[in-house]
């Protein structure tokens, strides 16, 4: 099937009738869990190689797989290869060989963990030019969206090998007054297995972002990758297994096909599930998890604002946001998709924003400023967000309806487009962005918090930014700059509310993947002091009960912490 462009529509799916594939939603990462539709398409070839579930065995786990499926260059339609879609049992042995590598991977320590990570991510440096071509054929990024996302994938991995030792250590507390004579300690210990089901619009970058993480944390991990990237999931695992000879192949191992699998993965008695999807998507993973009270964490998109205030460097907040706006295609959750600028400089900020944009156009061939549309369906949602909008009196700064091709979206700029409208409302994830006049930060605050989203933020203001950071429901806000939270590894990533819940990413991320025990060691018996017996010397009860008045019944006191 082609579009009126001439271009190939992407449609990976079964062989086998009726298997469910991904559906349109969080655009970044629409579904792998069950009860989606299939996705509509020509069949894919049973024959081809394999790739993917555990490093050096995919061949004959795809030989004994019902189906493979085709991944396909997004604009040209070209297979890029062929994946086993992994039936319930095979999703369970992938967990039973991580759940056997689990003893091995945990019992080699931080600093040994930490030297086989540094070893995959130089494995992966060495390989550059192939996965930045790999991320161009299978997910269609521009040469330089994919080396931006290589390097984030690296410092990601870098920062979880080297701290990992360092925040997950045992630490002491202090035990209290009336147990004094006790040590406590809080240790951090491996989860078990954690399985992830990353998404198709940074298929390095985000599964790593909880990957390197469970890995450096102890755990084995077993990844599900979307089916529209199934040769950068494997080549993930692959490339961990060709740096780490000595690691059992259950370390990091993959299973691939569409959302049956997900949900197989859900079910197969994993300790976590680390998912990236739209947030009806993460209710069914959610709903599949608490059948075995799976624990989760979830990050479902957003759809981030932008503040502009007077005091901005508005050539700089035109030229970051445009492309916070409009790189990767608009595909990025974290990216900027409404902007509120202030009525002292919305006129210079929209000159700044055509200018900005004036060379910047969507393509295949290495003059292009951005890729195509990923997903298949994406561009009915943008489609579908510009005509209601354009409909309702937002007018078009730049682009409009007639932008809006199968596979190419070129820059649009929608201008007061009212704030009930699914282009402010709902998640776009096109090139698209949307930009209001407001009278003030207070105004542009309000509106900024009045989405069910909470992901994260931009402003961008001289003397005023924190500040006005504080104000957001955000759970990352960028200042005087677009995404740079995404790019500094120590800094948690996530949201609330329909953005999801939990952290990826520095000490929170790696804490996310462990399990923290409480001891506490008796040290010194004082005879006639124990409370907890039923032989408890007569009085003590009464004497502790003073002491506990004395400690707690006077309120503040002067010397704090008393």
């Amino acid at each position: 099937m082609t579009t009126p462009e001439g271009h190939a529509v992407r449609q990976p799916v079964s062989t086998s009738p009726g298997e469910p594939g991904e559906v349109a939603g969080h655009g970044a990462q629409a579904a792998e869990v069950p009860g989606q539709p299939a996705a509509a398409g020509a069949s894919t070839s049973r024959a081809g190689a394999a790739a993917g579930v555990l490093p050096g065995a995919a061949a004959d786990l795809a030989a004994a797989a019902d189906s493979t499926f085709a991944s396909t260059n997004p604009v040209t339609g070209a297979v890029v290869g062929h994946f086993p879609v992994c039936s319930p049992r095979r999703v369970s042995a992938a967990v039973a060989a991580a759940r056997d590598a689990a003893p091995w991977w945990a019992g080699l320590g931080a600093a040994a963990r930490r030297d086989h990570l540094l070893r995959w991510a130089a494995h992966l440096a060495r390989h550059d030019r192939e996965l930045v071509e790999l991320l161009h054929a299978e997910n269609g990024k521009t040469a330089a969206d994919a080396r931006i996302e290589l390097l984030l994938t690296l410092e990601h991995i870098r920062w979880a090998a080297r701290h990992a030792g360092r925040v997950l250590r045992t630490r002491r507390v202090l035990p209290g007054p009336f147990l004094a004579n006790y040590t406590a300690r809080v240790e951090y210990r491996p989860l078990g297995v954690v399985g992830v089901i990353g998404p198709w619009n940074y298929p390095l970058l985000t599964p790593v972002g909880s990957i390197a993480y469970a890995l450096a944390a102890g755990n084995p991990v077993v990844f599900k990758p979307s089916e529209y990237t199934p040769a950068l999931g494997s080549r993930l695992a692959q490339s961990f297994a060709a740096a780490n000879p000595d690691a059992p192949a259950g370390v990091l191992g993959v299973v691939t096909g569409f959302a049956d699998t997900g949900a197989a993965l859900c079910a197969a008695g994993v300790d976590k599930i680390a998912f990236t999807g739209s947030a009806a998507s993460g209710r069914m993973v959610m709903a599949t998890c608490a059948q075995s009270l799976t624990p989760v964490v979830i990050e479902c998109g957003g759809k981030d604002p932008c503040i502009v205030a007077d005091d901005a460097d508005v050539v700089a907040a035109a030229r970051a946001a445009v492309w916070g706006a409009m790189a990767n295609a608009g595909q990025t959750c974290a990216g900027v998709e409404r902007i509120y600028v202030t009525a002292a400089v919305a006129e210079q900020f929209l000159a700044e924003v055509r200018r900005a944009l004036a060379a910047v156009r969507p393509g295949d061939g290495p003059g292009a400023s951005y890729g195509p549309m990923t997903m298949p369906g994406q561009a009915a949602v943008v489609r579908r967000h510009v005509s209601d909008a354009l409909a309702r009196g937002a007018t078009a700064l730049l682009g409009g309806v007639d932008a809006v091709g199968e596979t190419f979206i070129a820059p649009i700029v929608l201008v007061d487009v009212p704030e009930d409208s699914p282009a402010v409302q709902e998640e776009t994830f096109g090139p698209v962005v949307t930009v209001r006049t407001v009278a003030d930060v207070d105004e542009a605050v309000a509106l900024a918090n009045g989405t069910p989203y909470a992901l994260g933020a931009t402003v961008f203001s001289r003397h005023r930014g924190d500040e006005i950071a504080r104000r957001l429901d955000a759970g990352m806000v960028s200042v005087n700059a677009v995404l740079s939270f995404a790019g500094i590894p120590a800094l948690p990533f996530g949201g609330s509310g329909e953005s999801g819940f939990g952290r990826v990413h520095g000490a929170e991320g790696l804490r996310e993947f462990a399990r923290p025990r409480s001891v506490a060691t008796l040290r010194l018996p004082l005879p006639g002091m124990t409370l907890t017996t039923f032989q408890r010397p007569p009085g003590l009860l009464a004497a502790v009960s003073w002491v506990a008045g004395r400690r707690h019944g006077r309120g503040p006191s002067a010397r704090r912490g008393r």
